[in-house]
């Protein structure tokens, strides 16, 4: 078997485009449009990889979620993480938490929130 992709659904899915292609780097792979139910989806995720996307689900008549407590967050590896922090707030992308060593740990992590509010957490995976 094989991890596939993490579906979000989304409110402005022209937003969470931008944010996801432009912010993160990532490219739009594949989307659908079903008229008859009224969706859209859209797969995000780094062109060239061999891992999971981001499938972005538009329910055109939909203008609000809540996020529950239950999710936590995504997790995206960085090779830099102060200078990916960097690029992302030049676009105006929101960081939730600066980068640095986890508490209680080495490992240097940020957090950045999507336009609906999904946190990403960013993770050093080189030094």
């Amino acid at each position: 078997m094989k991890f596939l992709h993490t579906m979000l659904r989304v409110t402005d899915l022209d937003k969470s485009i931008e944010f996801y292609t432009k912010v993160l780097g990532m490219s739009v792979l594949d989307k659908f449009e079903n008229s008859e139910y009224r969706y859209t989806l859209v797969f995000v995720g780094y062109e060239g990889h061999d891992s999971a996307t981001i499938e972005l689900t538009y329910n055109w008549d939909t203008d609000h979620y809540d996020l529950g407590n239950a999710f936590g967050h995504l997790a995206i590896g960085c090779d830099d993480i102060y200078a990916t922090c960097d690029a992302i707030k030049s676009v105006g992308g929101n960081i939730t938490r600066e980068p640095g060593p986890m508490k209680g740990g080495d490992t240097h992590i940020a957090f950045v929130k999507d336009p609906d509010g999904y946190q990403i957490e960013l993770i050093q995976v080189s030094k």
